[in-house]
C-alpha cells in the first residue's frame, strides 16, 4: 500500500517537473519566436543580452528562494526542483556569455580582454560567471556524494554570484535603474532571511548559556 502510494505521488511529481521545466524553456522560445518574426528592434545583439541576461538572474533568485519558501510553507518537495532551477540560471548565463563573445565580440580575444580590463559592469559580469562554472560542474548527485560537507561550502559561492550580478545589471542600465534594484532588493531579503536563521539559534544558544550558568539564588 505504502509502496503504491509512493508511485503515486513520484509520477505526479516527475509530471509536475517536465511541466516546470518546460515552463522554464519559454523565455528562450519567446526570444526565438522573435528572432523567426524579425521582432529583435533596432539592436537586436541587445536584445538578447538583456533578456537571457535578465533571465539569469531571475532564476538565480527563484533558486535562492526554495529554501525560505519550503522553510516557511513546509513544501518540502520544492527542494527537489532547486537543482533544475539553478541549472537554468546557468543555461541563462551561457547564452548571454555565447551572446557577448560571439554576436558582439565576434571571438576576438584582444578585444574581449581589453573590454573586461576597462568597463567595470563586464568585469563584475565576468567574474560571476567564472564563480558559476563550478557550481554547474558540481551539481550531479555523484559530485554531491564525492565532495560531501565541501559540496555545501562551495554552493555558497551562489551568494555571491547573485550579488555580482544585481551589481553587473545596476552598473549596464546606468540610467533607469529600478528593475536592478527590484532583483536587489529580492536578493537582500532572501539573503536577510538566510542571516538570520544563523543568527537565532547561535543567540538562542547563548541565551541559555547564560540562563544555566546564573547563580540561583
Amino acid at each position: 500500500m505504502l509502496n503504491s502510494q509512493f508511485k503515486t505521488q513520484n509520477s505526479k511529481f516527475k509530471i509536475l517537473q517536465a511541466g516546470v521545466f518546460l515552463v522554464c524553456l519559454i523565455p528562450l522560445g519567446l526570444l526565438g519566436f522573435d528572432g523567426y518574426t524579425d521582432n529583435l528592434g533596432a539592436n537586436p545583439i541587445e536584445v538578447i543580452t538583456r533578456t537571457t541576461g535578465t533571465w539569469t538572474l531571475v532564476f538565480l533568485l527563484i533558486t535562492l528562494s526554495i529554501t525560505p519558501l519550503r522553510k516557511t510553507s513546509g513544501w518540502h518537495w520544492l527542494i527537489r526542483l532547486r537543482r533544475m532551477f539553478g541549472l537554468f540560471a546557468f543555461f541563462y548565463v551561457c547564452l548571454h556569455f555565447t551572446t557577448y563573445i560571439w554576436l558582439d565580440q565576434f571571438f576576438d580575444v584582444q578585444s574581449i580582454v581589453k573590454d573586461v580590463s576597462k568597463r567595470p559592469f563586464i568585469t563584475v559580469g565576468f567574474f560571476s560567471f567564472t564563480l558559476f562554472l563550478p557550481l554547474a560542474v558540481t551539481s550531479t548527485s555523484d559530485m554531491i556524494r564525492r565532495l560531501g560537507k565541501r559540496w555545501q561550502q562551495l554552493h555558497r559561492l551562489v551568494y555571491v554570484v547573485a550579488i555580482g550580478g544585481v551589481v553587473h545589471y545596476i552598473w549596464l542600465v546606468k540610467a533607469d535603474i529600478r528593475q536592478p534594484v527590484i532583483y536587489g532588493a529580492i536578493l537582500t531579503l532572501l539573503l536577510g532571511y538566510r542571516l538570520v536563521t544563523i543568527w537565532r539559534p547561535k543567540h538562542s544558544t547563548r541565551l541559555l548559556g547564560k540562563a544555566l550558568s546564573a547563580p540561583s539564588r
